[in-house]
């Protein structure tokens, strides 16, 4: 079976060639795998903006900074998602609280001058730079939106309007003259969906003419309903839901200006006044929310909620009664009871907001989950349980408690090495390579794991890295008598052991080595590849040339590797 890392790494394959779909196919695969991982969600975010799905780009964007707000890449690619869907100011705002943290980021600072360029030049420079279309904001796409947007259809008929759009499709630079018209200042503003700069305010040039500030409108009277033919007992109710309504607002009012106890205290009113309607206790939540008081914010949503079933309340108000409930259990730390509330919630009326929310938590919860499961007494525990069916040579066993540990403890080295020991016997060497490269991640000055590594290496043939493996060993312990006996292993492996392989196995040796990035590199380096055609040509120089630590190094791993051979 896969691991996460390995779906990871199939799924970077598969981006580097272009083939997004795979990319998130396996990078999904990663996250059912281990959804703890903040990289998982950072790269399918870059998959998906990459297919031109912005707005899964920017959830999973948001789950990787959920999961790990110090990591300087989930900033670029929520700045990045929020650009491509034009939220500017939103994409500004997350690449300067990411440089708040990372003020030396290369990828936030170019993010963030690249959605300002635009924002301040939305139309694109002269030459037709504004989305690769000719004519830039005219281009047949914008011109196809124009012409199913009734309020912009008109304009399409409009001869005076259409001779300049048609300048500005073939010169783009000319759009600044076209900004003097109102005309096409009116339908411009209409089209980037904001209203008419106002006097004082800025425009798309600096040569457009400034307009008058519209009058302030006046909020219109309501007419007064007219209830003269209403029954005495619809004019009763008429009547309560008036009055209860006028509460709310002051209640509303009060909340604005955060005077809290007078907002509750005009709730209540409303709430004795018209028992029947559920918004006026998800206002009082509301409140309680605010005041951080979170088991009455709960109380208040839960009644609410069923006062809107009894008196047929409205789904969505439901709905958001449950949401808010569900933020209080997250702020609460019961995340399972936040879960809960968010899935009632979608089944009351589904709400893109409260699906983002659910999986922030549901992930929050698997972090809690992976953090409250450490216990190093446990861990240690299951070590001695694993170390005892190891020295019974129950492999599977020891595999399963020693992996029970690791959960337990994952940084603790020893656990990691004793695990690769384990993966060993059962012949999984891929798995003892990874646990054993976790444990010097951990702690790098690991003798024993160093030795593992290389013994691992051996077996699988990869001799050269097994050589490096013992020298870093020995460099931190020159005593240490399994790197030593394993460099001698490896050396007489590579000077006399190949004189026992086959044709074949040679190949496969030396196909082996050359899928790794190590050696592709070393023979991509122009000196070794002349020193190599010295040894056949010029052995001379390809002697003087191994005088140079750094190049006999290089040609050393090469023989190790197999890829060239010594005769």
């Amino acid at each position: 079976m896969s691991t996460a890392e390995e779906f990871k790494a199939a799924g970077n394959e598969a981006l580097k060639k272009g083939d997004t779909n795979k990319a998130i196919e396996n990078y999904t695969k990663a996250i059912n795998a281990d959804g703890s991982n903040h990289v998982y969600y950072s790269n399918r975010s870059a998959a998906y903006l990459k297919q031109g799905d912005a707005n899964n780009a920017l959830e999973d964007a948001n789950a990787c900074i959920g999961l790990n707000p110090d990591f300087a890449k989930g900033y670029s690619r929520k700045g990045a998602a929020l650009h491509s869907l034009k939220r500017y100011n939103d994409s500004i705002a997350i690449y300067n609280e990411g440089l708040g943290k990372f003020p030396d980021d290369a990828g936030l600072k170019k993010g963030l001058a690249d959605v300002q360029r635009e924002k301040e030049n939305p139309y694109g420079s002269p030459g037709g730079a504004g989305g690769g279309a000719p004519g830039g904001l005219f281009g047949p796409q914008m011109m196809a939106q124009m012409a199913m947007d009734p309020r912009l259809r008109k304009y399409l008929n409009d001869p005076d309007v259409m001779g300049k759009i048609q300048l500005v499709q073939k010169n783009p630079s000319l759009m600044p003259t076209i900004m003097n018209d109102p005309k096409m200042m009116e339908m411009l503003s209409m089209m980037m969906g904001g209203e008419q700069p106002e006097e004082g305010g800025s425009s798309s040039s600096a040569s457009a003419p400034k307009k008058a500030a519209p009058k302030k409108e006046e909020k219109p009277v309501e007419k007064e309903e007219d209830w003269s033919n209403l029954s005495p007992e619809e004019r009763k109710k008429k009547e309560t839901e008036r009055d209860a309504r006028v509460k709310k607002e002051a209640g509303n009012e009060f909340y604005k200006k955060k005077e809290f106890e007078k907002a509750l205290a005009a709730y209540d009113e409303a709430i004795a006044i018209d028992p029947t309607n559920m918004t006026f206790l998800s206002n009082k939540a509301a409140v309680y929310f605010t005041q951080k008081k979170y088991d009455e914010c709960i109380q208040l949503c839960m009644e609410a909620v069923e006062v809107g079933k009894a008196n047929m309340g409205p789904f969505e108000d439901r709905a958001k009664a449950l949401t808010r409930c569900a933020k209080a259990y997250q702020k609460k730390g019961d995340l399972a009871k936040a879960i809960e509330m968010c899935k009632d919630a979608q089944l009351e009326n589904y709400d893109k907001a409260t699906q983002r929310l659910l999986k922030t938590i549901e992930l929050e919860k698997k972090k809690k989950d992976v953090s409250d499961y450490q216990d190093d007494a446990k861990a240690d525990e299951a070590k001695q349980r694993g170390n005892d069916f190891f020295r019974s040579k129950e492999w599977p066993k020891a595999v399963a408690e020693y992996e029970e540990a690791v959960k337990r403890a994952p940084k603790n080295a020893a656990i990691r090495n004793n695990l690769s020991a384990a993966l060993c016997k059962i012949m999984d060497f891929n798995g003892a390579r990874r646990e054993a490269e976790k444990a010097l991640e951990i702690d790098p000055k690991y003798v024993k794991a160093w030795a593992r590594k290389g013994d691992i290496e051996m077996v699988m043939k990869e001799f050269h890295k097994a050589m490096d493996s013992y020298k870093a060993g020995l460099e931190l312990d020159p005593s240490n008598a399994a790197c030593k006996q394993g460099l001698q292993k490896v050396t007489a492996q590579i000077n006399y052991g190949r004189a026992s392989m086959t044709d074949e196995q040679k190949k496969e040796q030396a196909a082996h080595a050359m899928a790794d990035p190590e050696i592709q590199s070393i023979l991509t380096d122009p000196v070794i590849q002349q020193v190599l055609r010295d040894f056949a040509e010029n052995p001379n120089a390809a002697q003087k040339a191994m005088a140079d630590a750094s190049v006999a190094a290089k040609i050393q791993k090469l023989i190790a590797s197999g890829v060239v051979e010594t005769r």
